[in-house]
Order: C-alpha cells, then structure tokens, then sequence
C-alpha cells in the first residue's frame, strides 16, 4: 500500500504540482508533475479561479490521500507574499472541499528532509529529487521540483498522522480515512519488520 501526496508550491503566476506516491519503506515513484499557469494581466479573482480550478481537476483525477502546501513565510516583497499566501487559500480550500488532510512545510524543512541540509540550494533540492524518483533529469520548471520535494517530505514525515490532524476530514472529526488507516497499519508492519 502507499500514499498518494500531492504537493503544491504555491504561487500566482506559477503554481508548482507534483503527485508521488511513496511506499512504507520511503520508496518514491513519480505520478505527474506540471504548473498551472496564470498570466499576470489577468485579475486576480480570474487568476485564483484558474488555480482553483487546476488544482480541482489534479486532485479528481489524481485522488491524493493528503496534500502537502509549502507554508508562507515572511519575505521582503509583501506582494509576492500576498500572492503567495491567496494561492495556498485556494489550494486548502480546494483540499478541505474533498476531505483531504493538508500538512503545511516550510522550505528549510522540505530541503532537510530531501537533501539532508537545510539550507541547501535550489538545484540541489532538484537534484535529489531527480535522484530520489529515480528519474534522468531535473523536473522542470523548478515550481514543479519544488512541489515534488514537497509532497517527499511530506510522505517521508509522517504523511498520514501529521496531516491527518490538520483538516477538517474524516480523521479530524472522529476517524481515520480508509487510505488513512491502510497506510498506518502498512507502516507499522514496516517498522515491526525492521525492529526484528
């Protein structure tokens, strides 16, 4: 059994997406990957309409079991903040609307869980990407790397049980979804085979 997470970097005029599966023994396999795109003339009601609408039609055909948002965090363009922060609104929504978990990660947590380090540098981060999917070249654009890392890490932290305590969802409102509890009772088989 694995866990289908789709993670989204969140952003206006690119919205990076990438759906991966990853197994109970941390093993990932690439699903899709892309950015949904909106051009900067267009309003901004129409702009986040069209993510919304991406990101609804990622996640029907897809059917992630969570998804994984970067957080916002401060930065000295307050507009490419505020752009930034109304897009991971449409992506909760959009999430929260399908009973999906949403694990919020910051990128300082994202690039220690793919690459180690914390602080590591963008081409980095897709590097490892590219090396952890086990793919022969670099996702591009970068947005569509960085959701990639993103929903990695957020398997490789505890997916399920982190995430499940987050969103109103079957798991937050009294039980487990049963994706939720497959990969649970997966997971502790995995690691019940590596204590013995």
């Amino acid at each position: 059994m694995s866990l289908r997470v789709l993670g989204i970097d969140p952003g206006l005029t690119r919205c990076g997406v990438g759906v991966v599966d990853v197994t109970s023994t941390r093993k990932a396999t690439l699903v899709y990957f892309g950015v949904i795109r909106t051009p900067p003339e267009m309003a901004l009601e129409q702009r986040l309409l069209a993510i919304g609408t991406g990101l609804s039609e990622l996640m029907d055909e897809h059917q992630p079991h969570a998804i994984a948002l970067e957080r916002v965090f401060a930065q000295h363009n307050l507009r490419t903040v505020m752009g930034t922060a109304q897009a991971s609104g449409v992506a909760m929504h959009t999430a929260a609307a399908r009973g999906l978990a949403v694990g919020m990660h910051t990128p300082s947590e994202v690039k220690a869980a793919v690459t180690g380090y914390g602080s590591a540098e963008k081409a980095q981060v897709g590097l490892m990407v590219a090396k952890i999917l086990g793919l022969d070249e670099v996702p591009k654009p970068a947005d569509a790397a960085d959701a990639l890392a993103l929903a990695i890490c957020h398997a490789w932290r505890g997916g399920v049980s982190t995430a499940a305590t987050r969103a109103t969802s079957p798991a937050a409102t009294g039980g487990l979804t049963p994706a939720q509890s497959a990969w649970r009772a997966a997971e502790s088989a995995a690691k019940r085979r590596l204590g013995a």
